[in-house]
């Protein structure tokens, strides 16, 4: 950095860094920091090269470490940066490039070392390290000043004040990601962090009151997807005569820097994230993920998840609630129309999730759309496609399935909306099929392919719950749609009859041998038995309380009449049995009536007659199938490390040593 920077390797041997990190202090007023401030090196545009800048940050940082109790120069640079900052907004209507260009870099210096300095120190230490000045050995301010706190203050103010235009793009950016950086500890912690100094400070004192307008500057940053500017856009000249200033950083921010590494601890499968088209979206996304995930103060919630649970729409003009604290109000179309089109990213789904469970505004406002298969089509094709998704994303998109069938009104108005041509699902050509049926069908291959590979009884859990809350709304059911329901009903049979056989041959040896240990068969018996009463309740919903409008669904399941049969009399069964045994009988004596060598046409019209023949009252009523998604104890467990491994496989133009993180397993790639 400074005017003799011209390739990161360069950096470690800079006179301006090791003037900065060596044993003299520099007054915030020295020309000095004009200097530093005028730097030049190509921009790092892969993974090598981020962790190239890394590990020469890095040597000029622990030098910084140990000179800073006596120079004092990291809490210069810091007042440097915030007495430009006073500046910005007037430079930036001003176009004053060079002054927002330097302030930047000042910001992109600030973040650097501090992130070094995170990884290698205690919080305790870090506050200490903002407090020493140009006095004696380890002396510190004695004063009320507090250089952390008004950092993250003026980093709030940044992102919520400054305009944003092509000039100031970049260090909106900056300023968001150095946000991030304060909240890293949490990587370096095996353990949630239930306290912290960055947490203390953005909860309470001069920083709560940006709290509300923080997060809805982070939701519109996501809403707008705004590009980067274009090289042209940048008049920052790319040379000085003299070797002096400048500069290749900002439009290496704009290309989107990024590494990947496959987090073992995580996902079955690293998802390869998607060409970034507006870093700043991205960055403003994954802050207000951590935001809204950070624990509850002990004397305090978190105002940041308080603020994303009671916004309300531009269109409501109800007064706000007193007893809300940091609430506001937000363009929802806009906000609907950026989570429909954002859904590929784990990031965004998270966010679906966190507002469609924790916002009832939202909630309601996105149940009464009328164009819902454009935010159910997204989650469809995310499961659709779950061998190329990590778990955690599989997750949430089932999650919210659920959480949108709790509401009848969903379930009877996807079956009203018709779709053409869906050309992601590969097993059949769908030229036409209704919403729900295609739900159904994707929800049901997750399920089998969870039954062959993954085994979880947590999703086959949501899975099932989400048809379970459906099956009463079913309506002219896709004759795919119905055939899928009663083959996996064929295939959990076939489960369940090699369970039985597996157990029945073990119970047989353990007679002859006392010495090895069994399989619990009993256990894998009585999972089986569990899915398949919740298949057959399924069925039964569906028959008692849509019969009239599904033929297809009594078509496959005469088809298949001979699967039901074992479990007529099976004492786990019999009560549910009752009515689709009746069915089948009804139906079945009717066929008979009709002669043989029915086509299927012929065959759907009697079952289209039968049903009006047959009397309501022999159906037994059973309780109304309902689940609700409720979240587990001490969610933050699941959320908080879901949240940083977004932040450390995404976050631009950051990079952490995989060997120090703590908090999940790295697979270095």
């Amino acid at each position: 950095m400074g005017s003799n920077s011209s390739r990161i390797g360069d950096l470690p041997k800079n006179e301006y860094l090791k003037k900065l990190s060596g044993t003299e202090s520099v007054s915030e007023n020295d020309p000095f920091w004009n200097q530093l401030l005028s730097f030049s090196f190509p921009a790092p545009t892969s993974s090598t090269e981020l962790k190239l800048l890394e590990e020469a940050t890095i040597s000029v940082c622990r030098s910084l470490v140990e000179n800073n109790p006596r120079t004092g120069n990291l809490g210069a640079l810091i007042k440097v940066f915030l007495s430009r900052t006073k500046e910005l907004k007037l430079s930036a209507e001003c176009q004053n490039h060079i002054f927002i260009w330097q302030t930047h870099n000042a910001l992109f210096i600030i973040c650097c070392l501090l992130k070094v300095f995170i990884s290698e120190m205690s919080e305790e230490e870090l506050q200490l390290h903002f407090t020493y000045e140009e006095k004696s050995p380890g002396s510190y301010s004695s004063d009320s000043e507090d250089l952390l706190e008004e950092l993250l203050c003026c980093l709030m103010q940044l992102i919520t004040d400054i305009p944003l235009l092509d000039i100031t793009y970049e260090i909106s950016v900056e300023a968001i990601s150095t946000m991030v950086v304060f909240l890293s500890y949490q990587l370096f912690h095996k353990e949630v962090l239930r306290q912290s100094i960055s947490h203390k400070y953005l909860m309470r004192g001069p920083c709560l009151p940006y709290t509300s307008k923080l997060v809805k500057t982070l939701l519109y940053n996501f809403i707008r997807q705004e590009k980067p500017p274009p090289p042209g856009a940048h008049v920052f000249p790319q040379q000085s005569d003299g070797g002096g200033l400048l500069y290749g950083l900002a439009s290496g921010v704009a290309t989107g820097l990024w590494t990947v590494f496959t987090l073992g601890g995580v996902g079955s499968k690293a998802a390869t994230p998607p060409e970034l088209s507006s870093p700043l979206a991205n960055q403003s996304l994954l802050l207000l993920l951590v935001l809204a995930n950070l624990t509850d103060a002990p004397d305090a919630p978190n105002p940041y998840r308080q603020a994303i649970m009671s916004f309300k729409n531009t269109q409501d003009s109800s007064p706000f609630p007193s007893s809300i604290p940091h609430t506001f109000q937000i363009n929802f179309n806009s906000l609907y129309t950026a989570l429909c089109e954002q859904q590929t990213s784990d990031q965004a789904t998270l966010l679906l999730y966190t507002l469609l469970h924790q916002n009832s505004n939202i909630r309601t406002y996105m149940l009464a759309r009328t164009d819902m298969e454009n935010l159910v089509l997204p989650i469809l094709e995310i499961l659709y496609h779950v061998e190329e998704r990590n778990s955690h994303h599989v997750y949430m998109a089932l999650i919210i399935l659920l959480i949108l069938t709790e509401d009848d009104g969903f379930n009877r108005s996807i079956h009203e909306v018709i779709l053409k041509n869906i050309t992601w699902y590969s097993e059949r050509v769908l030229t036409e099929i209704s919403l729900g049926s295609l739900l159904i069908l994707v929800v049901i291959r997750t399920i089998q392919y969870n039954m062959t590979r993954t085994r979880d009884k947590y999703l086959h859990t949501n899975c099932l719950a989400a048809l379970a809350n459906m099956s009463a709304q079913f309506r002219s059911l896709h004759q795919y749609a119905a055939q899928r329901i009663i083959s996996l009903f064929s295939l959990l049979s076939k489960k369940h009859n090699k369970v039985l056989e597996q157990a029945t041959q073990s119970l047989r040896g353990s007679l002859s041998s006392n010495d090895v240990p069994l399989p619990d068969y009993a256990q894998d018996l009585n999972v089986i038995e569990e899915v398949i009463r919740m298949m057959l309740e399924i069925i039964n919903s569906c028959l008692t309380n849509s019969l009239h409008h599904n033929p297809n669904l009594v078509y496959a399941l005469l088809y298949k009449r001979d699967l039901f049969e074992q479990f007529r009399t099976h004492p786990s069964f019999q009560d549910i049995m009752q009515n689709i045994d009746l069915v089948i009988t009804f139906f079945s004596s009717r066929l008979l009536q009709a002669g043989a060598e029915l086509s299927v046409e012929r065959v759907l019209e009697i079952i289209k007659q039968g049903v009006v023949a047959l009397p309501k009252d022999r159906l037994k009523k059973f309780p109304e199938l309902k689940f609700k998604y409720v979240e587990e104890e001490q969610p933050e467990e699941f959320f908080i490390p879901y949240v940083w491994s977004l932040v450390y496989n995404s976050a631009v133009g950051l990079y952490w040593n995989p060997q120090d993180i703590q908090l999940f397993t790295m697979d270095s790639d």
